[in-house]
């Protein structure tokens, strides 16, 4: 029997917490409760109110804020409670539901950015065929995202049950099937909530750093056989290497800190599956398992920074009426448009 602690990490057997760390673990979990809680609905009013012209990069960031939000409310926040208790509080099926809505945050906020960086790579490297897939009205990488959260999490109701752990107490553990089962449980969820996602996000950014070098050399070449052309400032050099360098800067910052905020969380989860003297209670450890949810909070601020409007965006769009925000918004143009039609502007100088 194999229990998974309230941080998300496995346990061979159930021991007494340090109460010192305990006390550490709820206010770190506090801290980012509060914090994912309050940019990604803060985020997510802005997008609302400018729903009527919602782009389809505003369609990724407003899911992700809510796939962010599922990780604030139904990963972060049942674990806060669990820490302050101790004991998981709860009938089996709250149990069952908990766990499960647990790792579809999880599952959510990894694949809405994956299919966030691959829509963009359509956009860069395909854009004919990203353009007709922007007629619809119906986010087909969107709902491919939600759909493999849904699907991916449902294991977690058949691996996690009220369990009788000592004599009249009860704690929402899981039982695998030995002496592999545990091994696989950890290796298959590190495969398909980080590692493949990893792999993909940065093929996809490598091609896309490739086809913007291209297009911007080609772009040069055409200008400088020109002489004493003007390039606009829509289709110039200098307006497409501020576009690329934006775009390069926000994708790559938006990688790094999936990376940094993940990876630490599964390599402590796979030691502590694959070696039996992995130092499994100690502060380290237990520390590195909650910066996992730390990835909710970075989501909305690079996008909010980005956007070159934060915190001053926000203000205004939340305390002032709709009306005097138009004027502003056309300064958030989105970044995948922009290459687009630059790249677009090569093609017919051809």
């Amino acid at each position: 029997m194999h229990r998974v602690n309230n941080s998300g990490s496995v346990e061979e057997k159930d021991v007494a917490r340090d109460e010192l760390l305990a006390k550490v673990e709820v206010s770190l979990l506090g801290v980012i409760f509060v914090s994912a809680s309050v940019l990604n609905t803060s985020l997510l009013l802005v997008l609302w109110r400018q729903r009527k012209q919602m782009s389809r990069m505003r369609v990724f960031v407003f899911h992700l804020c809510l796939a962010d939000l599922v990780v604030a409310f139904f990963q972060v926040c049942p674990q806060l409670m669990w820490d302050i208790t101790d004991r998981f509080v709860g009938p089996d099926l709250v149990c069952r539901l908990v766990k499960y809505l647990q790792v579809l945050g999880m599952f959510s906020s990894t694949y809405m950015i994956v299919v966030m960086t691959v829509d963009r790579y359509q956009a860069v490297c395909n854009p004919i065929v990203r353009f007709q897939r922007a007629r619809t009205r119906l986010n087909i990488p969107v709902c491919v995202a939600w759909g493999i959260s849904v699907l991916g999490s449902l294991p977690q109701v058949f691996i996690f049950s009220e369990i009788e752990v000592a004599p009249g107490v009860f704690d929402c553990w899981a039982t695998f099937i030995q002496p592999w089962g545990l091994q696989t449980y950890v290796t298959w969820t590190t495969l398909v909530i980080f590692i493949l996602p990893v792999v993909t996000v940065i093929v996809c950014q490598v091609r896309i750093c490739r086809a913007i070098q291209i297009n911007l050399y080609q772009k040069i070449k055409l200008q400088g056989s020109v002489a004493f052309s003007v390039p606009s400032r829509a289709s110039g050099v200098a307006g497409m290497s501020k576009a690329r360098v934006k775009t390069l800067k926000m994708t790559v910052v938006i990688v790094l800190a999936y990376i940094v905020c993940w990876a630490p969380f599964f390599t402590v989860q796979l030691w502590s599956a694959w070696d039996t003297n992995a130092p499994k209670e100690t502060a380290t450890f237990t520390i590195l398992m909650l910066l996992a949810s730390l990835n909710s909070c970075v989501n909305p601020c690079i996008y909010l920074l980005f956007s070159g409007q934060f915190p001053k965006r926000l203000v205004t769009l939340l305390y002032q009426r709709q009306s005097h925000g138009k004027d502003s918004m056309h300064d958030e143009a989105t970044l995948v448009s922009t290459l687009y039609m630059s790249f677009k502007n090569v093609s017919e100088s051809k």
